[in-house]
């Protein structure tokens, strides 16, 4: 069975990911999902995508918009386009997406079913159940617009979907997983992302028990004319219950600019220490790719936190967004040659890995562990100073955002990646 694991408020975005960032998101989303079935296998991923503090993370390491709506569209969507050539490998199945493409989950749960063999008739109607949770059982204001269910081969399932409210210009974002699921009426989520927008009529409350129970007396007993006359004459309050337990609960700031109170500037140091120790030479050698400067160290630091790091971890996503930037130049251009750098270390140490050679992912698995060793003491740049540098090297490093192409300052100075 399954539950609801959380849930996230986000800043409701308009437009779409330019075609250059849709592409690598979709190589890096894919490499890094790779690296976690690799180390700690698919259950483990469907939790990571379960948890909204480490989803908003991933999704902010790939260069999106490290706060907003289009996080989960852009993840979904990357993880789709990329998963789907190695489905057969991974045993991983990425089902529907944003509008149109939300409707046929059932039907892709089916088709994916009859080829692997788990039931794909059960998971398409529990489909449609946790999306009816989350607009009608859940009444918080908030329209269902995207609607993404990841499967493995054996029928363990993770959905996330998300809701809009045009009034507030804000969505919410609701998490499932199957793992202990034992009601879909009943405490079902493991998270929803977002905050309080007034009067919530929550059916799934364990409080609401004797509610639904209710309900189903009235339908049964009277139809439904007598229910709407039963509901005028309603007045008073519930007595109290036990208590709902709680669920991780993402609040995504309304300001698109990353600022220092959003960063834990401890972490940040302890991965720029980490990059500074393992050296541009060094790390080069060790991981076989020449050129790769500390740079791109920083970056595949911050990546492998997000393969290794514990929950607790990704309380400040917005750290995440210093390993990439953003398209929209928060907190800086996408450095587009470093994250190109990065995709192609990562796939270069899984390829060794799937050969029986773990040396190199065993190598950026150091390098999270050191990042975190060092951070209790290590000490570095202001976040000002930090992103000040991060855009005078933008040119250097193939700075691009939805605004197109970084110019070069007035010295450019040429330094490894």
């Amino acid at each position: 069975m399954a539950k609801r694991s959380g849930s996230a408020d986000l800043p409701l975005h308009n437009g779409r990911v330019p075609a250059w960032l849709a592409s690598r998101m979709a190589r890096l989303g894919t490499v890094i999902a790779e690296a976690i079935v690799h180390h700690y296998g698919r259950e483990e991923f469907l939790r990571r995508l379960a948890h909204p503090y480490w989803f908003q993370s991933f999704g902010a390491v790939m260069g999106m918009d490290w706060h907003s709506s289009g996080i989960t569209t852009s993840v979904i969507g990357a993880l789709k386009r990329g998963l789907a050539p190695r489905a057969g490998e991974l045993g991983l199945h990425v089902c529907g997406g944003r509008g149109s493409h939300s409707r046929r989950t059932p039907h892709e749960l089916v088709a994916i079913g009859e080829r692997t063999g788990f039931d794909g008739a059960a998971l398409a109607r529990a489909s449609r159940l946790v999306a009816k949770v989350d607009s009608a059982a859940v009444q918080d204001g908030f329209d269902l617009y995207l609607h993404g269910f990841i499967v493995t081969d054996d029928g363990q399932w993770v959905v996330v979907q998300q809701g809009m409210n045009g009034e507030s210009r804000l969505a919410r974002r609701y998490h499932w997983l199957s793992h202990d699921l034992r009601s879909f009426v009943e405490a079902p989520h493991s998270a929803i992302d977002g905050r309080n927008q007034g009067e919530i009529v929550n059916l799934t409350d364990v409080r609401a028990r004797a509610s639904r129970a209710g309900q189903l007396e009235l339908l049964a007993d009277y139809g439904p004319n007598r229910i709407v006359r039963e509901l005028a004459a309603l007045r008073g309050t519930p007595a109290p219950a036990e208590a709902e337990p709680m669920l991780p609960h993402l609040v995504m700031p309304a300001h698109h600019d990353v600022r220092p109170k959003d960063v834990m500037m401890r972490r940040l140091h302890g991965a720029l220490a980490a990059a500074a120790d393992a050296g541009p030479i060094d790390f080069a050698e060790l991981l076989l790719v020449p050129g790769v400067g500390a740079r791109t160290v920083h970056s595949l630091a911050m990546v492998a936190e997000v393969v290794h790091g514990a929950p607790h971890r990704f309380a400040d996503p917005a750290r995440f967004s210093l390993a990439h930037g953003g398209k929209d130049r928060h907190p800086y251009p996408v450095p587009v040659k470093v994250l190109d750098e990065t995709i192609g270390v990562l796939k270069s140490a899984l390829g060794r890995a799937k050969l029986g050679n773990d040396e190199k992912l065993d190598a950026i698995r150091r390098l999270d562990s050191q990042a975190r060793r060092l951070e209790a003491h290590a000490t570095g740049p202001s976040f000002g100073a930090f992103t000040a540098e991060e855009r005078r090297r933008s040119f250097d490093y193939g700075g691009r955002s939805v605004f197109g192409w970084e110019p070069p300052p007035a010295a450019t100075m040429k330094k490894p990646l």
